[in-house]
């Protein structure tokens, strides 16, 4: 192996492993506390940790031994249902992300009316619709055995073999890159931008009492101003952040791989190797960032982790406390002879 080859698959092996660790965390969090569970984005963040999951122990390592071995780490079989389950599970990665960016939308814009446009029920169906769409997908590229192990990309995913094909594969990749990656971004923009439109506006809002407020306190001290204008400043950039975390991650993980697959499918432009592997590090560097960026970073999950770590702590003390107490009782007799 390379110098080059060694430090993908260190990548990938890192990847795994922190993408398993952050959204176990999420997945715990989600069973430990009753309010997580009784909110409705829940539904999609736990559909979306799953997904995430799944890529972990199944695309994942595959690729890794793809990167080791130079060649199909595993039989046909395998290397099928592991393609189909990538192809799969990406769409629907995509589109939650999407649906996350809905009920965010409806949420802000639409408060008063939000649990009337966003239930249970409403989350169930948008759930049971993208995994419809992300079925439908691997499902043709399956019967049409166009799933199998990509040299590129050192792993199985989407691969058409046969050249009297390349048509039918063209047109099949373009719309399934339109309607899971393009549909997901244009769905993000749109809600996102809405978002921060009444963020901001609400802003000034709030910005225009506190001026007013400092105008009328003329007696105020210099330094309780200068932190009302800082709180001011931040309370702008906060959504700003926010929302461009939420698209850039999005476009930085996913936009080089969707390239890079459009980009192949003309014979003209070469692809190097490592490039495309480099490219598919990045897609799986979202199963990473997922948690943080909608989950593990947000206060009511900071919260719950600390109470799960504080509850774990406190009953090691009190088995600690309970065997130092026996291991007392133990030793007065000994001591009394």
């Amino acid at each position: 192996m390379s110098i080059w080859e060694l430090l993908l698959a260190f990548v990938v092996v890192v990847l795994m492993l922190v993408a398993l660790l952050a959204n176990v965390l999420v997945l715990m969090c989600f069973l430990y506390s009753a309010d997580i569970r009784k909110q409705v984005p829940g539904l999609f963040i736990l559909n979306l940790t799953f997904c995430n999951l799944l890529m972990a122990v199944s695309s994942m390592p595959l690729t890794l031994a793809g990167i080791i071995y130079k060649s199909q780490p595993a039989g046909d079989q395998v290397c099928h249902t592991v393609g189909f389950l990538e192809t799969f599970l990406t769409t629907n990665s995509m589109l939650s992300m999407a649906a996350l960016s809905i009920d965010r939308w409806i949420a802000v814009v639409f408060p008063l009316s939000y649990h009337s446009k966003m239930r249970f029920r409403d989350a169930a169906l948008i759930l049971s619709y993208t995994w419809l769409h992300s079925a439908s997908f691997p499902i043709v590229a399956a019967s049409l055995s166009w799933v199998g192990f990509h040299h590129l990309y050192a792993s199985c995913t989407l691969y058409n073999k046969r050249p009297e094909d390349r048509t039918q594969f063209v047109i099949f990749t373009g719309v399934f890159h339109a309607l899971s990656f393009l549909l997901s971004l244009v769905v993000l923009c749109f809600t996102y931008l809405k978002v921060l439109k009444v963020a901001r506006f609400h802003c000034k809002r709030i910005d225009v009492i506190t001026m007013q407020t400092l105008v009328l306190l003329v007696d105020i001290h210099p330094s309780v101003r200068e932190r009302c204008l800082e709180e001011q400043r931040r309370r702008r950039q906060r959504a700003t952040k926010k929302i461009s975390t939420f698209i850039g991650t999005f476009i930085l993980c996913f936009a080089p791989y969707v390239i890079t697959r459009l980009v192949e499918l003309s014979s003209v432009v070469h692809i190097n190797a490592h490039w495309g592997i480099i490219s598919k590090c990045l897609a799986y560097s979202k199963a990473v960032s997922d948690p943080f960026v909608y989950s593990l970073l947000r206060h009511q999950y900071k919260k719950t982790w600390k109470d799960i770590i504080n509850k774990v702590l406190k009953r090691s003390s009190i088995n600690s406390s309970a065997l130092a107490g026996e291991a007392h009782t133990r030793n007065l007799p000994q001591l009394n002879e």
